[in-house]
């Protein structure tokens, strides 16, 4: 069962928003993917580290670490992330925090949906070099 990749084109048709929803789940996945090869751990401490990587406020001091790195149209999907609305803001974040989160997480959705997996991973072992997990 392989994938189907979309172009550049194609992805760009799609909202920051959307792009979010499924970019959510890839940064997940890896995230829960790190923290399993680095321990044999129970799950509810696996779940706790995974929460610690995750939530917005990690999400958004990584936006400066990699707006560094990104090319010209990384970055151009990145601030259009930024930029969405309709984003309903968590008790344990602010509006500026989450609105970063939800920047990485269309990143990450708009690259896996182009199928530029090694760059997923080239960031995201940025982020997690960055973050001292």
């Amino acid at each position: 069962m392989g994938r189907e990749f979309l172009s550049e084109r194609e992805a760009n048709t799609y909202s920051p928003l959307s792009l979010a929803f499924l970019g959510d789940s890839v940064y997940d996945t890896l995230v829960r993917e790190h923290l399993l090869k680095q321990a044999n751990m129970p799950v509810a401490k696996l779940h706790s580290a995974k929460i610690q990587l995750v939530c917005a406020e990690y999400q958004s001091a990584a936006y400066d670490i990699l707006s560094e790195r990104l090319t010209e149209h990384e970055l151009a999907v990145l601030k259009r992330g930024r930029n969405a609305t309709g984003n309903t803001v968590p008790k344990h974040a602010d509006a500026a925090q989450y609105r970063r989160a939800t920047a990485v997480e269309s990143l990450f959705g708009y690259l896996f949906l182009t199928g530029q997996d090694e760059r997923i991973c080239e960031l995201f072992e940025i982020m997690m070099s960055a973050g001292a997990d």
